[in-house]
């Protein structure tokens, strides 16, 4: 019997056939399809398993479903009624040569040019009798968009898996697949309990053949063919899980269609034969969808390696989010209401695995291509729960300001160079134990023109401003809630509610200053009072610079933690601040500076002094001379001549009965 291809003129056609048919005889081929493997890693330097597929043309001397079919003698009649991944019919009895076969069976196509069907029967002893699969109907449909409301397609509680999944994993039998279905099923009572062990066995002990994919002539995709060898590529996983599911009383459909996997580059078009296949299974009457390929690992950026990463997120997924990166020869089983066009498939923003794994939502823009707009391009994401984000654009975070928001994050992204370029955004769980981000979205930024002004300084670290994150650290209710402070005369002021036990640390840094680190430290002063903290600022010049804050806590004799950072501009050229006075290590914590506030003092002047200290005795003021500074109320003050001096010190003198004297604070005086 030879390849059948039947092409119909639209509406139903339905078609009386003889079918006479010895299992020795019956070998049916059909045009191979072209493979879609795992989600493939990409890391580079941050972890990533994102989608992968694979286009290739797999062998000859399969049926319709892309399996090679037995040539055993059978002993009995059966008869299978069986449909194509495009929902058609057929049922088709198979006698020995002495028996009379029933001579019309009859054969229904729907719309559109349609294959006939796989003729698969075997001696299923010991199992009972699969009923014949039915198309999807309305049932089983599910709304599109995404309603947020469950990963999967069915109500599924993992913990109750536990016990099943580890068992499924320990079972060992590669010589027989109704052996095999057998042992799995002694755990599995529900329909979907023999679902679960059939796939997490597959998921686990079938790795995808990277050395058959680049050779096929050597590949096999008949499912005892890829037990007994333990690897096979998209169409053996698929193969085999429908069989193992027919043994275990389970309707089961091999699908076939474009995917967005290996290879796969945003903005593509998909034409010609299909490039992946994988299951749809029948559970509480309704149809589901999974995919036992992605679900069992990953290959590497060569396509030469394969790992096991079991992928939860592929069993039973939901059809709304089934179809990011699915698409069906046949719409009907998208399982959508309404169902998506190719062309909507090939322009939709693909979300990997990871990207709803992490609990994220939604993404904006929903097109994978986002072109600039007087050089700047954002990207938002909604999540569950509190999640960390990084960024590259062109594998660097420097073009871009990310801030962080309660459920999910907001990124601008000024490109200083036109042209097309590769955004790729990461997340991790807030309470991750590893500092590992992982890839969940990928855009193309198209720039036409750039934005010069928006070149922010290399010391600018992602995400930029106080969030959710800085308030755990003991951050609170910022005076500045915005990531960008914008400053006339060079000069600013944050505060901050401190949580407890909390000791700061802050620097200023720019790409056009040459500061020293304790330069950095003395161009911000920090004022206490009680639980706030103020931070005021003087810039040395104009321009960009980057306020970064440090904290740990004052019983902790470590060193400081990198908490956050703001972006500080000035664009007025005649800023030129000093440094604040420096200070040493008995200059406490809630002390104040209420003047001088700069640390460069006028030559030859009479300088007024007023501080707010306590727990001292007295307070000097050393230059040329000394002058005693005057208790009033909370602060001390007077008056210093800084004739003939290079440097002022304040001392404060902490015990009446002691004669020594502490230095707190350092003046610089101008040349003359």
């Amino acid at each position: 019997m030879g390849t059948m291809d039947f092409k119909t003129d639209p509406g139903a056609v339905t078609i009386n056939l003889l079918l006479i048919v010895h299992p020795e005889e019956t070998a049916i081929k059909q045009k191979g399809q072209r493979e879609g493997q795992t989600e493939g890693s990409r890391s580079a330097g941050l972890q990533d398993d994102g989608n992968g597929n694979s286009r290739s043309q797999p062998p000859q001397g399969r049926d319709l479903n892309g399996q090679r079919v037995s040539r055993e003698p059978c002993k009995q009649t059966q008869a299978i009624t069986s449909y194509s991944n495009e929902g058609t019919q057929v049922t088709v009895e198979i006698h020995p040569k002495d028996t009379t076969p029933q001579l019309f069976k009859k054969l229904s196509f729907g719309k559109g040019p349609r294959r006939l069907p796989s003729l698969r029967g075997q001696d299923n002893k010991g199992f009972q009798k699969t009923e014949a699969p039915r198309p999807p109907g309305g049932k089983d449909l599910h709304a599109y968009p995404w309603d947020k409301s469950s990963l999967k397609s069915m109500p599924v509680d993992l913990q109750q898996f536990e016990k099943l999944d580890a068992y499924a994993l320990k079972v060992n039998i590669t010589n027989s697949v109704e052996e095999l279905v057998k042992a799995l099923l002694k755990q599995a009572r529900t329909d979907l309990e023999k679902v679960r062990a059939i796939w997490m066995w597959i998921c686990h002990h079938i790795e995808y053949d990277v050395v058959g994919y680049h050779n096929k002539s050597q590949l096999s995709s008949k499912p005892i063919d890829v037990l007994q060898t333990g690897k096979s590529i998209c169409e053996g996983y698929a193969g085999l899980f429908e069989q193992m599911c027919s043994l275990a009383g389970i309707q089961c459909m091999k699908l076939s269609g474009y995917s967005k996997g290996y290879g796969y580059k945003m903005g593509q078009t998909f034409t010609g034969d299909s490039d992946h296949a994988w299951n749809a299974v029948y559970l509480d009457g309704r149809w589901h969808l999974l995919d036992s390929t992605w679900g069992s690992g990953a290959v590497d950026d060569s396509f030469t390696k394969f790992t096991f990463r079991y992928n939860e997120f592929y069993f039973l997924t939901h059809p709304a989010l089934f179809i990011n990166n699915h698409f069906p020869d046949n719409s009907n089983w998208q399982l959508l209401k309404p169902t998506l066009s190719l062309k909507d498939f090939e322009n939709n923003m693909l979300h990997n695995s990871n990207f709803y794994m992490l609990g994220l939502l939604t993404a904006h823009p929903e097109t994978a291509v986002i072109q600039t707009v007087n050089g700047k391009a954002s990207v938002s994401v909604d999540c569950r729960s509190a999640t960390l984000f990084t960024f590259k654009l062109k594998g660097t975070d420097e073009h871009g300001l990310m801030t962080l928001k309660k459920h999910g994050m907001k990124l601008d992204i000024y490109p200083q160079k036109t042209g097309s370029h590769k955004l790729q955004i990461f997340a991790k769980p807030s309470k991750a134990s590893e500092d590992v981000y992982n890839c969940v979205l990928e855009y193309v930024v198209e720039c036409k023109s750039v934005d010069k002004t928006m070149r922010f300084p290399k010391d600018l670290h992602q995400p930029v401003g106080p969030s959710w994150f800085t308030e755990r650290q003991g951050f609170l209710r910022p005076s500045h809630p915005d990531p960008i402070i914008h400053t006339n005369d060079g000069r600013c002021s944050l505060t901050f509610t401190l949580g407890k036990d909390i000791s700061v640390l802050a620097s200023l840094h720019s790409d056009d200053s040459s500061l020293t680190e304790d330069m950095r430290r003395r161009h911000i002063m920090q004022i206490h009072r009680r639980n706030q903290i103020e931070l005021k600022i003087h810039l040395p010049h104009t321009g960009n610079f980057v306020l970064k804050i440090y904290a740990k806590k004052k019983s902790d004799p470590g060193n400081y933690d990198y908490i956050f950072n703001y972006l500080i501009t000035c664009l007025n050229t005649e800023v030129k601040w000093p440094a604040f006075p420096q200070s040493y290590s008995k200059w406490v914590e809630d002390y104040e500076i209420l003047e001088p506030l700069s640390g460069l003092l006028p030559a030859n002047r009479n300088v007024q002094f007023k501080l707010k200290m306590h727990g001292v005795a007295k307070v000097l003021v050393q230059a040329e001379n000394t002058y005693p500074l005057t208790k009033s109320r909370d602060h001390w003050e007077g008056t210093c001549n800084t004739s003939g001096c290079r440097e002022v010190f304040v001392m404060v003198h902490e015990n009446a009965n002691h004669s020594f004297y502490s230095h707190v604070l350092k003046y610089e005086v101008e040349t003359q």
